[in-house]
């Protein structure tokens, strides 16, 4: 059963969602763009001082749930020479030339450089470009994330994991049995993220199902997760193309 409450401050009222945690000593906050505030609290904290925290933070919340409602959505992807790309958080342009001798991307002095065929068809280089792009993200996250995820499941005693880069349109990954599935387009984001995705996972290879034991497993894995899933739903609309 979903416990809920509600606090008035002024003429506003908050909603929020209660998770409940015995291995939680603290109350945390985090907004996430598709279901609002969520609280994770100990188990026997009351709701009475839960709504105390939230009415105190109350400021800090309206403002960033307003935030989310005025995100603006994410331009379209132009794929030409002179666009900004994400790699593991940070901003980079992307540079094409046309030439005789080709190759996939390079990154080269905070830009990603590109070399297209000289013949190519006139209006074929935007995808050109994108294959070019998915390619160079696909090679980045089977380098790392492998050893990255294998890093979490270890932690929680779990050898031999089978990691796939996966091209997943509507999901950052999936587990079944020993085998995880990974979505290229994380990459992108900064690597706190990118960890809230693989050790969500990781802990999947010993819990199935978002039950409470799963939850409390990923908050003794990374106490901060919450922080970290918010993040990616805020800028994850962004991610996708």
């Amino acid at each position: 059963m979903i416990e809920r409450s509600l606090v008035s401050w002024g003429t506003t009222e908050i909603p929020y969602e209660i998770r409940r945690s015995a291995r939680r000593a603290t109350v945390s906050l985090a907004i996430e763009p598709e279901g609002g505030l969520f609280v994770t609290a100990p188990a026997a904290t009351p709701i009475t001082k839960l709504d105390h925290v939230v009415r105190s933070k109350a400021r800090w919340i309206t403002q960033h749930l307003a935030q989310r409602v005025r995100a603006p959505e994410p331009a379209a992807r132009e794929f030409v020479s002179g666009e900004t790309c994400l790699y593991l958080g940070r901003q980079y342009r992307l540079a094409v030339v046309q030439s005789e001798q080709v190759g996939p991307i390079q990154l080269r002095a905070g830009r990603l450089h590109l070399a297209i065929p000289s013949a190519l068809p006139k209006g074929r280089e935007p995808a050109y470009t994108r294959a070019a792009l998915v390619d160079w993200y696909r090679r980045r996250a089977r380098e790392h994330l492998p050893p990255w995820l294998r890093s979490f499941a270890a932690r929680l005693g779990v050898h031999h994991v089978a990691v796939l880069v996966a091209d997943q349109a509507k999901r950052w990954g999936s587990c079944s049995g020993r085998t995880v599935r990974l979505n290229w387009r994380v990459m992108q984001a900064p690597k706190r993220v990118i960890e809230y995705v693989l050790a969500h996972e990781a802990v999947h290879l010993v819990h199935e199902h978002h039950g409470p034991a799963f939850w409390a497993m990923l908050g003794r894995l990374m106490p901060d997760y919450e922080v970290r899933k918010a993040r990616l739903r805020e800028m994850g609309a962004g991610l996708v193309w």
